[in-house]
């Protein structure tokens, strides 16, 4: 007899390696992006929307835990970037990396989808965003206060700015890197007319919104459901990431909007907009995508029924059935030879 051999695929021990170093180099360039639009607060420098989360919990989310040490490194070169490495670095570190992986773990254990095609996996990222960021800003914030760099006093308004900013990466970013990776929900081949009108309107609006002294933000929303309503996830987030950054530059010049506000109110006012913009863009889509796939499977389901009423009228039995299967194994019952050796003539 001869012997089975059986193959499987070898994985080369340097993929994870590979993943871990190109998570690192997202999650430093986004960390870059995301120190453009820097502010300090009580000394501190905190970012309205830190890119870098919403990149570890999409690469945690796509990729498993084995991309954790890429989070840690990358967020170490970010630090590095800014300031001297200490031994307190370690700590914000363990933080930035601590977080994400709270957030992944709450996640799988809700049974998020990482297509976002339910009301209860938008509500489930939400929950998570905001829950586990408590844990990188309570660490970042804390260590601040426990090395002497802030007074305890200081502690809550910088501590909300930075768990607001963690939120907010993950809210706006990491929806539509589920998008760009295909696990989310892609942008419909027709329509490029109306996807066109709607990248235009986009381009023109947003600006006047966040540039107008009349406080005239509001007119993001309804550019956002007709986003939502016609591209779900991919259009909406793109347009609420635009209007946030937008919005987020402007809030820093103190212009528009924002003008003749003092730190607190313009840093109140924009998380409000940044919060309600990345809520709006997030639940309205996934509710969208929900009741699609319900319509597709209610109409599936009428196929199939109109399918079975036909054969029935015309006297036959419907293919799939279970008369149909009762019939097919009656016919081959009388159609088998008969078991059992012949008796001998």
């Amino acid at each position: 007899m001869a012997a089975v051999l059986v193959t499987r695929p070898v994985r080369l021990p340097l993929e994870p390696v590979l993943k871990a170093l190109a998570v690192a180099a997202c999650y430093y360039v986004a960390g870059r992006l995301g120190l453009l639009g820097r502010v300090v607060v009580e000394g501190v420098v905190v970012t309205p929307i830190w890119p870098p989360t919403g990149v570890a919990v999409a690469a945690l989310l796509v990729y498993g835990v084995r991309v954790w040490p890429g989070i840690a490194l990358g967020s170490f070169l970010v630090i590095a970037s800014l300031t001297t490495p200490q031994v307190g670095t370690l700590v914000t570190v363990a933080g930035n990396t601590a977080g994400p992986l709270c957030a992944m773990w709450f996640l799988r254990r809700v049974g998020f989808r990482l297509d976002i095609s339910r009301l209860r996996d938008g509500l489930a990222l939400v929950l998570g965003g905001l829950g586990a960021m408590l844990v990188s800003s309570t660490a970042g914030v804390g260590l601040q206060v426990l090395g002497g760099g802030l007074e305890s006093g200081e502690f809550w308004s910088v501590w909300l700015a930075w768990w607001v900013g963690d939120a907010m990466g993950v809210l706006l970013v990491t929806p539509l890197l589920l998008v760009v990776v295909g696990a989310a929900g892609r942008l419909r081949r027709a329509g490029w007319t109306e996807m066109a009108c709607l990248g235009l309107t986009a381009v023109i609006l947003l600006p006047v919104a966040a540039l107008s002294r009349m406080s005239l933000l509001f007119l993001v929303f309804p550019l956002l459901i007709w986003a939502a309503l016609r591209f779900q996830l991919a259009g909406s987030m793109a347009c609420a990431l635009f209007a946030s950054v937008l919005t987020t530059f402007e809030a820093n010049a103190q212009r528009g909007a924002f003008q003749n506000l003092s730190a607190v109110e313009v840093m109140v006012k924009l998380q409000a907009f940044n919060g309600a913009t990345a809520l709006t863009a997030l639940l309205l889509s996934a509710m969208v995508a929900e009741q699609r796939a319900t319509r597709r499977s209610v109409q599936n389901a009428c196929n199939e029924l109109g399918e079975v009423l036909e054969h029935l009228a015309a006297g036959e039995t419907p293919p799939g059935s279970a008369a149909s299967h009762a019939a097919d194994t009656h016919a081959d019952d009388r159609t088998a030879p008969p078991s059992g050796p012949h008796p001998d003539r």
